[in-house]
């Protein structure tokens, strides 16, 4: 199922989601936040409000000990509001990043467990993108959008309470035009979200061509492609920077809307109040203290008109962010789902079809299939037969169409995935290793593997000595994909860690094929040693890998075409003799 949104939800909705599943866990965080906000708005109208008696008490009355009054005023209200301020910045900020910590660790919880299908329909680097550059701009909504809303809202309540005490009148005078201001920074809250939208899209397009390039460098420089991925490269910063600066440009007409009405209300002020002033019927520090109210409240005023237009990005982050996580797994626990039993280890498909993309073309047509417990068995036939998905389809890494596979009689949608995939080993041609300690990687799967288990696996998977002289042994990072270690030497970390997960099923998916000669040996040894007492089911395209398996299916076109042991299956004159001539004709003399 793809997490894209034909239609975004409404701005309202994703905020409230927000608010609802990760904001109000923390209230009493935000309460502590709210109150040290509200001091520091009403300390902010506090200082609007003794310009007044500074004027009037002061300068035009020329009250000595006034003047000492209100300088300590002044200083105790600015020491207050700057650590009220601090607390409530240090607040917001660490519980900002907690609740981007859970989305984080929300959406990984989710991700990990997505089936295969999922992960090839999203390019890893549009993944990664989720979670860096759209966690980011959430990290901006919460932190700071959402303080910003709170402290600037109740800065301006404080500050438009001062001036309508003073002068409810004056204070229509100053606020008429604003409301004019709401509908076209709305209009632009609505790009911004489009624009950030296509931003996001585009930067993961871009985080996964710079995956897809830095890890085949190899073949990049092979082929001499560096002009073609240059150009590629290119094409898309172009087009990121075109989104860039119209997101820039939509943020930037703010401003110059909100200055605009901001110098009017000014402006209405000043020849209102002034007047007054002149006539006698105000005096100059009301004025002023009114004048500073106004002042104070502008720059609050702004920033939220502004805030539309932030919230937005945010927005659209969220919604990508929440697109993923509201992605079901497509291969789940089925409900009443039970541990499965192996007592003997006897795999059967029975009329399995299954396609990937096109119904009308399956990989799987009706296959029927019997894996003996405790028996070698190997698929062989030309590339498409379906080897490979028989092969993914026993742990259920992706859902048959139709049919039934069972183990040891039990039908694996209804046991669980967990005792499943721990039942069965895989070891195959592209081995998985994380950027780790050799060790941690023998022992990805079982973590609370003694050290006497992991170097024990290792001797049997003919890993040890090679172990030992690796610079820091066992403890020794194997770098991304294991880049630090031969072909040979990543096979039999890989053998070492099913050796050690030591599961009663074996899938082994042509795990010599890309190794030299000697490597081979020393694997296939590793391999004769790790098959003894489990069932197995191998993949080889080299038939000598498997003449001596207990028996041997031959697929075509998604169904059995032959089966039976080596040497009954060459009497058979059929596709698996024809295979077996063209890997063992003889040159000519």
């Amino acid at each position: 199922m793809s997490a894209d949104r034909s239609v975004p939800p409404p701005s309202r909705a994703l905020l409230m989601r927000l608010m609802r599943e990760h904001v109000r866990p923390y209230w009493p965080r935000f309460l502590l936040a709210g109150l040290m906000m509200a001091l520091v708005a009403a300390t902010t109208a506090a200082l609007a409000e003794l310009i007044r008696p500074v004027l009037d008490g002061v300068f035009t009355d020329k009250d000595r000990g006034l003047l000492w009054q209100i300088g300590g005023l002044i200083l105790a209200t600015f020491l207050i509001k700057g650590v009220a301020s601090y607390g409530e910045s240090v607040v917001m900020n660490t519980t900002g990043q907690r609740i981007i910590s859970d989305i984080q660790q929300r959406l990984f919880a989710h991700l990990v467990h997505a089936d295969l299908a999922f992960f090839h329909a999203h390019p890893t680097g549009t993944l990664v993108s989720r979670f860096t550059n759209d966690v980011g701009l959430m990290r901006n909504l919460v932190s700071s959008t959402l303080t910003g809303l709170g402290k600037d809202a109740l800065g301006v309540i404080f500050l438009v309470a001062v001036m309508i005490r003073q002068d409810w009148v004056l204070t229509l005078v100053a606020f008429v035009g604003f409301p004019t201001a709401i509908l076209p920074i709305a209009r632009l809250g609505k790009r911004m979200r489009k624009v950030s939208a296509n931003t996001q899209t585009e930067m993961g397009q871009f985080t996964t061509l710079l995956e897809q390039v830095f890890m085949g460098a190899r073949h990049v420089k092979s082929y001499a492609m560096e002009g073609y991925e240059t150009g590629r490269a290119q094409s898309l910063i172009d087009r990121l920077h075109r989104l860039i600066a119209k997101a820039s440009r939509v943020r930037a007409i703010s401003s110059p809307v909100m200055e605009t009405f901001g110098g009017v209300a000014i402006v209405a002020v000043i020849l209102y109040g002034g007047s007054q002033v002149i006539d006698g019927t105000r005096t100059t520090g009301t004025f002023f203290s009114f004048i500073t109210a106004l002042l104070l409240a502008y720059e609050p005023i702004k920033r939220l008109a502004n805030l539309n237009v932030a919230m937005q990005e945010g927005l659209a982050a969220a919604d990508r962010v929440f697109a993923l996580i509201d992605t079901p797994p497509a291969i789940a626990d089925a409900p009443g789902a039970k541990p499965l039993q192996v007592t003997q280890g006897e795999i059967r498909f029975t009329g399995v079809r299954f396609h990937y993309t096109d119904p009308e073309a399956p990989q799987l047509d009706g296959l029927d299939l019997l894996i003996p417990a405790g028996k070698k068995v190997a698929l062989v036939g030309p590339s498409g037969a379906g080897k490979s998905t028989v092969l993914n389809l026993i742990p259920r890494f992706y859902e048959v169409t139709a049919g039934d596979i069972r183990i040891d009689g039990q039908p694996i949608r209804d046991v669980t995935l967990a005792s499943l995939r721990g039942a069965v080993g895989l070891v195959s041609q592209e081995v998985s290793l994380f950027d780790d300690s050799v060790r941690a990687n023998i022992a990805y799967g079982r973590p609370d593997a003694s050290e006497a288990e992991i170097i024990q696996a290792a001797k049997d998977a003919a890993a040890h000595e090679f172990i030992l002289d690796l610079p820091q042994g066992y403890d020794t990072v194997v770098g991304e994909f294991g880049v630090k270690l031969s072909g040979g030497q990543r096979q039999r970390l890989s053998i070492a860690r099913a050796m050690l997960k030591n599961a009663p099923i074996l899938l082994l998916d042509e795990a010599t094929s890309a190794l030299d000669t000697e490597s081979e040996r020393l694997v296939q040894a590793a391999l004769d040693r790790l098959m003894h007492g489990r069932t197995v089911l191998v993949i080889a395209h080299r038939l000598s890998t498997v003449v001596d398996a207990d028996l041997i299916y031959v697929l075509d076109k998604g169904k059995v075409a032959e089966y039976g042991a080596h040497a009954g299956l060459l009497t058979q004159d059929g596709l698996y003799a024809r295979l077996h001539a063209l890997q063992f004709a003889e040159a000519p003399a």
